[in-house]
């Protein structure tokens, strides 16, 4: 068992939560890590928590630990684990990005999302899990989420700031769970023109929420980032978070 902190920045209140590595199975029959958290209670809902450009790296698995504090069995798979296995970027930096946007160029959906569908479906056998299984995802996760939404079958979905969503508008019919899109108004990767051609296509769906922090840019909820970390939306955007899981994959007291 390993103490962590829950909640967002600074100040986490600390618990106790037991985390360790899965080896989950392709549809081709590769093997690829994931790593689990579980709560403190010993067992809850799951949810796939899928990664950043950056990796499973400290602050994916800090997000994990937030998720397993309010209930959550969690496991973070390697979705990269085809281009470079359990590769991990912690700081963020221009030359870093460069190094993870190339990573990322290289990962491809065809072999990609069923993976993660895979990732899904392992989630559900962990003995730990009681009751259904989510998926929420940042960043290229964001993107990821929004498409295994639509590709498999997930209670809920979250989705933080997925800049490839507005280019895969086609998938959101397919999408029958309760999704929601968190964005920065002041998103340089992802333009306000692409915002509103999410809204637009999502208008008629009732299972679909859109919430845009006005000021905000690329990553702000990752607080060990200098270069993207905004504490006030990532608070604000938070705790939406958790009251949309709580009233779509309630975790029993």
């Amino acid at each position: 068992m390993a103490g962590v902190r829950t909640g967002t920045g600074a100040g986490y209140r600390a618990r106790m939560t037991t985390t360790r590595t899965e080896r989950i199975t392709a549809p081709d029959g590769g093997l690829f890590d994931g790593h689990l958290a579980v709560p403190e209670l010993g067992s809850g809902p799951g949810l796939l928590l899928i990664q950043e450009i950056g990796g499973v790296n400290g602050y994916i698995r800090e997000v994990a630990a937030r998720l397993a504090a309010l209930g959550y069995v969690v496991l973070a798979p390697d979705a990269f684990w085809r281009v470079r296995p359990n590769y991990e970027l912690e700081v963020f930096t221009p030359e870093g990005l460069g190094e993870a946007m190339g990573i990322a160029g290289q990962f491809d959906p065809a072999t990609g999302v069923p993976d993660l569908a895979a990732a899904l479906d392992h989630l559900r056998t962990v003995p730990e899990v009681t009751g259904g299984v989510g998926v929420i995802g940042f960043c290229f996760g964001g993107t990821m989420s929004y498409l295994l939404a639509a590709a498999a079958d997930p209670a809920v979905a979250v989705s933080y700031y997925g800049s490839g969503v507005a280019g895969a508008l086609d998938h959101a019919p397919s999408i029958t769970c309760p999704i929601l899109f968190h964005f920065g108004g002041a998103d340089p990767y992802l333009p306000a023109e692409d915002v509103e051609r999410i809204r637009a296509a999502t208008a008629a769906m009732a299972n679909a929420e859109i919430l845009v922090q006005p000021d905000a840019g690329h990553a702000f909820d990752n607080h060990l980032s200098e270069m993207f970390s905004d504490p006030e939306a990532a608070v604000a955007a938070w705790g939406r978070t958790v009251s949309f899981l709580a009233e779509h994959l309630p975790v029993s007291s």
